[in-house]
């Protein structure tokens, strides 16, 4: 039965390759297993994702459907690759990359590299920073490369060996019988992890593993204009996941406070400011908070209640252009709650005018 990836993401069929990463981001956060999500379901997401986020599967995915990407796929009319009788000269490279998720193997030259797992984490930040940008200081307990050895699980200062099982290729070959023949492939030697060698002295701290947990600090950067539940990558900032391996990444999910005052509405910031019903009508200036500090406004005569004004540039930063967005001001007459004599005498007075 053919997989429907774009409904697994929760996307359109011609949805561009950013909204199929925001769509995979936001789903992987909801359904990952170490924050108690459903294991099956965050798999079919991820399987989505590797599909559509590849210009070529997701293309090859479009016109054959998921059967190209499964086990056991085989040819059928019209599907572009041909019938099997015959002589068949196939390049055998791409022959792998097309067909190395439906046999379980890739490439003569793909050898899977050892990666750590990805890791995500939560940052608050203030309303006032997410306009302006900040550094933060991370503070994540997670599996690290070992700081005696510096993650090659080798006691230091001992000699390595040529590891036997690859003779130091970092490779092992292998014969894989398929549909087209038999096709040679090559993987990670899992004895050396890709190394080549070994330690003739495994490392007393880590006891070879290469591997320990600990606490780390990182440095975050976020960028101004950042929204909120928007995340920041940290490229190999991950899991180490020991000798010979590449560290995975990390996902830091931003959350940005509200304001008292301020409001976001895409790149503008919305206020709402209460003046006396005297400024409103002769006219007047007044001070108000702005995302660069306090600022002043001129109220022009007979200002009416609801009236909104433009502070220009005095919003969020576009990210392409560079161009800020504006501050809208929405202005409201004060109610005063308790009035003494003489302000009620005036008031009254006013009202007997008319006014």
């Amino acid at each position: 039965m053919s997989k429907d990836y774009y409904a697994a993401l929760g996307v359109q069929r011609d949805a561009s390759e950013d909204e199929v990463k925001k769509a995979f981001r936001r789903l992987a956060h909801a359904h990952h297993p170490d924050k108690g999500g459903d294991q099956k379901k965050f798999k079919d997401i991820n399987e989505a994702y590797q599909i559509l986020s590849d210009k070529t599967k997701r293309q090859q995915y479009d016109q054959f459907g998921s059967a190209v990407f499964e086990q056991g796929a085989s040819s059928r009319p019209g599907s572009g690759f041909g019938g099997f009788e015959g002589g068949i000269n196939l390049d055998l490279d791409d022959l792998g990359d097309l067909f190395g998720s439906a046999f379980g193997f890739g490439s003569r030259h793909a050898v899977r590299e050892l990666r750590g797992n990805d890791i995500q984490t939560e940052i608050s930040i203030d309303f006032l920073d997410s306009v302006r940008g900040v550094t933060k200081t991370l503070k994540l307990y997670k599996h690290d490369a070992c700081e005696r050895c510096d993650g090659n699980g080798a006691e230091p200062g001992t000699k390595r060996e040529t590891c036997s099982s690859c003779k130091g290729s970092g490779q092992v070959q292998h014969m894989n019988r398929t549909i087209f023949g038999t096709i040679q492939t090559s993987t990670l030697c899992q004895t050396c992890q890709g190394q080549g060698s070994k330690p003739t002295q495994l490392c007393t701290s880590c006891k070879g593993a290469g591997v320990e947990r600990k606490t780390k600090e990182l440095q975050l950067h976020i960028p101004g204009g950042i929204i909120d539940g928007e995340a920041v990558k940290l490229s190999g900032a991950g899991e180490y996941p020991g000798p010979g391996g590449k560290p995975g990444d990390l996902y830091v999910q931003v959350r940005v406070k509200t304001h008292p005052t301020l409001q976001r509405d895409g790149y503008n910031v919305l206020s709402t400011v209460r003046i006396p019903y005297t400024t409103l009508t002769l006219g007047g200036s007044i001070t108000l908070e702005t995302v660069d500090g306090t600022g002043e406004l001129k109220i022009p005569e007979a200002t009416e209640a609801g009236a909104v004004f433009k502070l220009r540039n005095r919003g969020f930063v576009h990210p392409r252009s560079g161009n800020r967005g504006d501050q809208l001001v929405t202005v409201q007459p004060l109610v005063q709650s308790k009035l003494n004599k003489e302000q009620r005498r005036i008031l009254e007075n006013l009202r007997d005018m008319g006014l």
